[in-house]
């Protein structure tokens, strides 16, 4: 039996990644979304919390959860606290994603969505790569108004990740949401493509 071809997207904040995501989904395709798997293991995760509490302490989880806006101010101020951080949850996040491929391996394609990619060493994981972007101001507009940030906060973020440019050297594809009629045709075009 054939192992599935395991497809990376990736991109930039605001690129346009989880629309893409989520319209491969209306497709019949299967993506793993590994921003929300951290995110479940951050929340249910009894050995993750004790973890993430020892870092941060006790306080960093109210009865609401995690207190992400507090743990993104201090990690994007202090880059060990970050390392740390990452070091409790993307081996997790791996091997649950090892463990879906596993369950899904009779798919032609399984899609990863993962902002990070090239920076979490998730690329290993993948055969090919698709980086979705669209033009800065457009990226900035799209983060304003969904997250509620001003412009500096969204500059700053885009700041801290490889750049779209040098990501697209090191992918199979990319896919411009800036251009689509409608996002739902970019990716029937995108599997058009792929299948071909």
């Amino acid at each position: 039996m054939q192992k599935p071809i395991i497809i990376g997207i990736t991109g930039g904040i605001g690129g346009g990644k989880s629309t893409f995501s989520e319209f491969l989904r209306e497709c019949g395709e299967l993506v793993f979304d590994t921003d929300l798997e951290a995110k479940n293991i951050q929340d249910i995760d009894s050995k993750t919390i004790f973890e993430i509490k020892n870092l941060f302490g006790e306080k960093i989880y109210t009865e609401k959860g995690l207190d992400r806006v507090t743990v993104a101010k201090i990690v994007f101020n202090d880059k060990k606290k970050l390392y740390e951080l990452n070091e409790i949850i993307h081996p997790k996040v791996k091997n649950r994603f090892k463990e879906w491929v596993k369950k899904h391996s009779d798919r032609k394609y399984l899609f990863m969505e993962c902002a990070i990619l090239y920076e979490a060493g998730f690329d290993a994981f993948v055969d090919k790569v698709v980086v979705v972007t669209a033009p800065e101001d457009i990226r900035i507009r799209r983060v304003i108004l969904r997250d509620g940030l001003d412009e500096k906060q969204v500059r700053e973020r885009i700041k801290n990740q490889i750049p779209d440019e040098e990501k697209i050297t090191k992918a199979n594809w990319v896919v411009n949401t800036d251009n689509c009629r409608k996002n739902i045709e970019c990716v029937k075009d995108f599997l058009e493509m792929i299948n071909s």
